[in-house]
């Protein structure tokens, strides 16, 4: 008998569930928020779908999340936002208005949308 090559015979294939977890928070601004200012919103200061108030802002997860700031219904641009998560008194949003744009009028909407993805993966492997 010649000699030959000896291999496995390996196959594998993965499947990957994305699976989001979306969150929207609600603000309706008291007072007006003048261009050059800081709007921050406390955590308690927000109210959810079913209009109960916010206790805690979640934990974005590390890597597999992200946030959204939309005012008056417009997607706003990230680098103007700083979130925080926590309860309240340390849960928060901060959004910086621009200098030199329009202020933030009162009684205008803040949305605050949070998607965390906790993906699984099974892998199957035939030899």
């Amino acid at each position: 008998m010649a000699l030959q090559l000896i291999k496995l015979l390996v196959t594998a294939s993965t499947t990957t569930d994305v699976v989001p977890s979306p969150q929207k928070f609600f603000h309706v601004t008291a007072s007006q928020t003048a261009a050059g200012s800081t709007l921050t919103i406390d955590a308690a200061s927000f109210f959810q779908d079913d209009g109960t108030v916010v206790s805690t802002l979640p934990s974005l997860a590390s890597n597999n999340s992200y946030f959204n700031v939309y005012i008056n219904g417009v997607l706003q641009q990230q680098e103007n936002s700083t979130y925080t998560p926590g309860a309240t008194g340390v849960g928060s949003l901060a959004f910086a208005v621009p200098a030199g744009g329009d202020p933030i009028l009162q009684n205008t909407p803040v949305v605050l949308e949070i998607v965390n993805y906790a993906p699984t993966s099974t892998t199957n492997i035939s030899t």
